[in-house]
């Protein structure tokens, strides 16, 4: 007899959690960046490749928890703003320690932004938004700040959606410096930037919603089916607003917001289809484990590659080179360098699986 979903916590939010952590150390760890099948890599600018989807998955997983823990709170008649503030703060230190270690920077050049330090921006002002403000209200705040942020980054430079002339990077300079933002791309510019966390925002916000919505249908079949009919709605809208507002990761555009939200209900329809609907666990059961402590497996995997390519050294061939760059080098021996980089990550990938089983075996998880 099918179980009636109802108020109860949906497992495949827990399961996208790890599908995201383990897409998210799988794309970050490469054996080589200069040997990475396209659809493991962000692209370049406008468009979007299935990397692009993992942080905007992320930031949807946060909001759908969000919409458990502010509502047992809320029911309880307390609302945590001291933990709220704490959380938020502890992430953003959390990310701004990955940026500068292992130590060997002055601090006029830390980079500030950063993953983790999005995420705490966005969960500390979506929890604002969440226990001030209706679920309508929330619709139309929403549907308001990404509008706003489309008409301000228009309005703001004669070139909106250019590398050096977009608003975000500008705003970025004048606040924080061209010293303490991303170099990646040659110039000083953060795809984590100040300006482009506010439809960030409405990223989280999307997966509260998603999940308060999905509490409140009875039956698993009606949860597919509506998960189905507004992914494709606003994929389709994000793909029509794309031509006059690019699809954006490293400006988190609203269409690029819209089609990360749209491609994240569409999975998570899948997987209650295959959890619920046909019982299938053998795969899932491991993603559900792997996201069970998302913090420890994320910064342990940053760490852990910043240590193997800065403070470890090997002789290969008698050549001195990283514990990272040696990794990917021996594997290059026996397989072409694409798939030797890919093998790389996905070693990396089953050693943060490992670690997280053993952590959810012993009931240890670590939470803010």
């Amino acid at each position: 007899m099918q179980q009636n979903p109802k108020k109860q916590r949906v497992a495949a939010i827990d399961v996208l959690r790890g599908l995201t952590i383990a897409l998210m150390i799988l794309v970050n760890t490469p054996g080589s960046w200069s040997h990475v099948y396209w659809p493991f890599l962000h692209a370049d600018w406008s468009g979007a490749t299935p990397t692009d989807m993992v942080f905007p998955f992320f930031i949807f997983i946060v909001g759908a928890a969000m919409s458990y823990s502010l509502s047992a709170a809320v029911q309880a008649g307390i609302v945590p703003w001291g933990k709220i503030a704490k959380r938020a703060l502890l992430l953003f230190v959390i990310g701004l320690v990955l940026n500068i270690f292992p130590f060997d920077s002055s601090p006029d050049e830390w980079r500030i932004l950063g993953v983790l330090q999005r995420i705490a921006l966005c969960y500390l002002f979506g929890a604002i938004l969440i226990l001030t403000l209706s679920v309508r209200s929330l619709i139309i705040c929403s549907a308001g700040l990404l509008l706003g942020y489309w008409l301000v980054m228009a309005l703001g430079s004669a070139q909106p959606y250019g590398l050096e002339t977009n608003l975000v990077r500008q705003i970025d300079l004048a606040l924080l410096g061209a010293n303490h933002l991303w170099q990646g791309k040659g110039l000083p510019f953060d795809p984590e930037g100040l300006l482009s966390t506010i439809p960030a925002i409405v990223t989280l916000l999307c997966g509260y919603l998603t999940s308060l919505w999905l509490q409140n249908i009875d039956g698993f079949g009606k949860q597919i089916r509506s998960l189905i009919i507004l992914a494709a709605i606003l994929i389709v809208v994000a793909c029509l607003w794309h031509q006059v507002h690019p699809i954006n990761k490293s400006l988190w555009t609203g269409s690029f917001v819209l089609l990360t939200a749209g491609v994240a209900m569409a999975v998570l329809a899948l997987i209650i289809w295959m959890w619920e609907a046909k019982g299938w666990r053998f795969g899932l059961e491991t993603l559900r484990i792997y996201g069970s402590n998302p913090l420890v497996v994320y910064v342990g995997s940053g760490l852990l590659a910043v240590t193997l390519s800065e403070l470890i050294e090997m002789n290969f061939d008698g050549q001195t080179v990283s514990a990272y760059q040696y990794g990917f080098m021996f594997l290059n021996q026996y397989m072409s360098a694409k798939n030797a980089s890919l093998l790389f990550a996905l070693i990396i990938v089953s050693l943060f699986y490992a670690l997280a089983h053993f952590l959810y075996r012993k009931k240890w998880f670590v939470k803010l």
